[in-house]
């Protein structure tokens, strides 16, 4: 686990999906994304990388319609590995199984982007050395170019590292989300939940905590004042940020309140809602 996911951080951990067709995108998370089957109900599947922890879980319910397009909500969840040998057997392997993908070099990290059968963006991404991340006046140089895929593919090769599903060390990078007012939703998440602004281009921030090059990614791609994602939508039901322990979570719910978010208690979960209607769960570390 990076400096960055890990106490006194607040950051990302597992994101809920509400699918569709749970076998198939069963098959797919642990056949081609290569993630481990921690717990399995009916409709309701947590998914892992270390065995222990649920990083990804997938619900199903009957009455859950496909996604609309134009709504808040998922642009992707971004899946972090410990190294870029990683990265380049994760390449090797979705090229094996024929996968569809972009890939792009951010300057902070070196990433492939697919979506799974039901359409939710997925990243799978390493960092580079915290060292190397060029700072200016808090703010973190980040861009979008051609990655360097024969070197990431090589580097894979060199090392011997071969594909056996996602490591152990693999965490939650970051949530990316389609909002509908950038400035509100700045707002909420710097004012309510302590997060800092460490990039902006047009239409876009990146927000982190602990200097983080981000863990959540804003954009109004869809565009400005779009509708909330119907609660009976497949795609994003919901997401994790995990809180170093339960006084900085009080801490936050008093934050939230104070600038009129919504929060509430469900099942024994805080669970806020971000003004795009993004629900998201305030959970401490175990």
């Amino acid at each position: 686990m990076t400096f960055f996911h890990q106490a006194p951080a607040v950051y990302t951990g597992a994101v809920y999906l509400n699918v569709l067709d749970l076998n198939a995108m069963k098959d797919f998370y642990t056949g081609t994304i290569g993630f481990r089957v921690l717990s399995e109900m009916d409709h309701r599947i947590e998914l892992t990388a270390d065995g222990k922890t649920p990083l990804l879980v997938l619900e199903s319910r009957v009455g859950l319609h496909p996604k609309r397009p134009n709504r808040s909500g998922l642009y992707h969840f971004a899946i972090l590995l410990p190294s870029r040998e990683d990265l380049g057997a994760a390449a090797l392997h979705f090229i094996r199984q024929g996968v569809r993908m972009g890939a792009s070099d951010h300057y902070v990290s070196e990433a492939l982007y697919l979506n799974d059968p039901e359409g939710n963006g997925i990243e799978v991404y390493r960092d580079r050395p915290a060292d190397d991340w060029n700072w200016n006046g808090g703010l973190v140089d980040m861009a979008t170019v051609a990655l360097d895929m024969d070197g990431v593919v090589r580097s894979a090769q060199e090392a011997g590292r071969t594909w056996n599903g996602l490591p152990s060390e693999t965490v939650m990078g970051h949530v990316h989300l389609h909002v509908s007012d950038l400035e509100e939703t700045e707002r909420f998440y710097r004012d309510g939940l302590g997060f800092e602004v460490v990039a902006s281009y047009p239409g876009t921030l990146f927000m982190s905590t602990a200097c983080y090059h981000h863990h959540l990614g804003l954009n109004v791609w869809n565009g400005e004042g779009i509708q909330a994602q119907e609660k009976d939508s497949a795609g994003l039901k919901a997401y994790t940020l995990v809180f170093p322990d339960t006084e900085a979570i009080r801490k936050a719910v008093e934050q939230l309140c104070a600038i009129g978010a919504e929060v509430s208690e469900e099942e024994g979960q805080i669970v806020a809602a971000d003004p795009s209607g993004i629900r998201l769960i305030l959970q401490a570390i175990a």
